[in-house]
């Protein structure tokens, strides 16, 4: 399986956090994971990013919807006003438990926003960002 090189996590559950990082490590889909349990702190740091290491800004967020402080809603709206060329190389997944159909009909038609999952992340979740959201390495010469 080809590998991403940073995912990060946002979610509030630590142990839902946890869980997904094993899944994203088991199937060697990621070189780094980092997971946050505030919106904010993720924000913050991809702000650092983008400031002082625009070449590590992650290839994928998950991200859940319903969390104290700001939520994903929030995140997204912020998100937005980071550098198109550095979100434009990621993919931003909504990871939630939210079974409202106007949250999940909302995350899908939000161009930020590349697809709504439904908890718990699994190795099938992967699979499926794998064969339809990787792009071809520009950098690979086709024979």
């Amino acid at each position: 399986m080809t590998k991403y090189q940073k995912v990060f996590l946002i979610d509030d559950d630590e142990i839902h956090n946890f869980l997904c990082e094993n899944v994203i490590r088991g199937q060697q889909f990621s070189e780094s994971v980092n997971s946050f349990l505030w919106a904010e702190e993720a924000l913050d740091a991809l702000n650092a990013i983008v400031e002082n290491a625009p070449h590590s800004f992650p290839e994928i967020i998950f991200l859940d919807i319903n969390m104290p402080g700001m939520d994903g809603w929030e995140f997204i709206e912020e998100y937005k006003k980071l550098p198109k060329e550095l979100t434009q190389k990621c993919l931003l997944f909504v990871l939630s438990s939210a079974v409202d159909k106007n949250d999940i009909t909302h995350a899908r038609n939000l161009s930020e926003v590349n697809d709504f999952f439904s908890k718990p992340l699994t190795s099938d979740i992967l699979n499926i960002i794998m064969e339809q959201y990787t792009m071809p390495n520009p950098d690979v010469t086709q024979n």
